[in-house]
């Protein structure tokens, strides 16, 4: 006993036991004192509010939505009117960010120059300001008879971006994105377990043919019965039918946040390419590779290894940035849960809802960027964890 006793990792197995009693304890506490004060109030607990209809009604939705639809179904749309938002504001923000990185590391002073003004002007600009110049941009564009227009296809207004959608079903949808994510995936382990054979590119090159096949004779088959396989937005009256609306506020929040997110992005990638060391960009020169082959196979990849952990963090930011939608009325879930608290008081199981979404969404992100920077690394600087 005492040579147990006198074990170190049993002590600190001990009193990491011991501090989590103890924070187990104090919220137990905190639930049982909060749940006497909220009923001494006469104020219900719990989340069978859920199944309540809201009888209110908003701006955007990604689903099909009614004012008699519950609680549950709403924070549902909220959460993927917040996914749509972020992946949105965070994909454009990393093709600003490569671009404005690649341009600030140019020879060429004038390139560099521009880089620099971009950086300095929007990262210093608080993002809530940013959302409101350009809302008010978009939402005083030409009016839908004056509307600007793209091949008669695509239009855009004051009332917000008309564009062709398909008429197939949202189950198709998903099991698209499944399917081309999982094939992402799947190459990287393909890759090391043929080890970048002549086998692996013929497989990897079937596969890219065949992706886009598959997906569109999913869509053809999911198609909505009795409709054309494209609906086409069309001038009826005062306003567009048919097609798909992205709404202003939407619109304003993309582009803030990826102007916002590229210019931080844009230096993370500026410091990935200047780590790169010189001798090994000189040994591609010696080898004979051209710039073109010395950028993309040596310079390109090894920067990437480098930016993968600033990356993460920058678009955990971002996609918490999406909160600043309920300045201009987007309908995102911090809009949604802040109006769900107004209309049915359940403020402590909404906000719980709103922390754990954002959880949720947020360590996903560092899980899947995790994973890539595992398997870039190079054979001896894995990431532990």
């Amino acid at each position: 006993m005492t040579s147990i006793l006198r074990s170190q990792k049993v002590r600190e197995v001990f009193f990491q036991a011991l501090v989590l009693s103890v924070v187990a304890a104090l919220l137990v506490m905190m639930v049982v004192n909060t749940r006497a004060s909220l009923e001494a109030q006469s104020l219900t607990t719990g989340f069978g509010f859920l199944e309540r209809s809201t009888g209110w009604d908003f701006s955007f939705s990604v689903l099909p939505y009614s004012i008699s639809d519950t609680y549950r179904k709403t924070i549902l749309i909220g959460i993927l009117n917040t996914l749509l938002l972020g992946f949105l504001g965070i994909f454009f923000a990393t093709l600003i960010g490569i671009v404005i990185g690649l341009i600030r590391t140019s020879k060429n002073a004038l390139f560099s120059m521009i880089g620099t003004v971009y950086v300095e002007t929007f990262r210093n600009v608080p993002l809530i300001l940013q959302a409101l110049f350009w809302y008010a941009i978009v939402s005083h564009l030409p009016k839908p008879r004056a509307a600007y227009s793209l091949a008669d296809t695509v239009f855009l207004s004051g009332r917000g971006l008309y564009f062709p959608v398909l008429n197939i079903a949202l189950w198709s949808v998903a099991l698209m994105l499944i399917l081309f994510i999982g094939w992402l995936v799947f190459l990287p382990w393909l890759r090391e377990k043929m080890q970048h054979s002549t086998g692996y590119y013929r497989v990897r090159n079937i596969g890219w043919l065949l992706l886009p096949l598959i997906m569109i004779g999913i869509g053809y088959f999911a198609r909505i019965p009795e409709t054309p396989l494209v609906d086409m937005p069309a001038l009826k009256g005062l306003n567009f039918r048919g097609g798909m609306r992205m709404p202003p506020e939407l619109s304003a929040l993309i582009i803030a946040i990826a102007l916002y997110g590229g210019a931080y992005i844009g230096e993370v990638v500026r410091a990935g390419l200047m780590s790169v060391p010189k001798g090994q960009i000189e040994a591609g020169f010696v080898n004979g590779l051209k710039p073109f082959h010395i950028f993309s196979r040596i310079r390109l990849p090894l920067a990437i290894r480098a930016v993968l952990p600033s990356l993460t963090n920058q678009y955990v930011q971002l996609m918490k940035a999406t909160t600043i939608g309920i300045v201009i009325g987007f309908s995102d879930l911090f809009m949604i849960i802040s109006t769900s608290i107004n209309q049915s008081g359940q403020t402590l199981e909404l906000l719980a809802i709103l922390m754990g979404s954002f959880l949720v969404i947020n360590l996903g992100i560092a899980f899947v960027m995790n994973t890539i920077n595992r398997k870039m690394a190079l054979k001896g600087y894995e990431v532990k964890g």
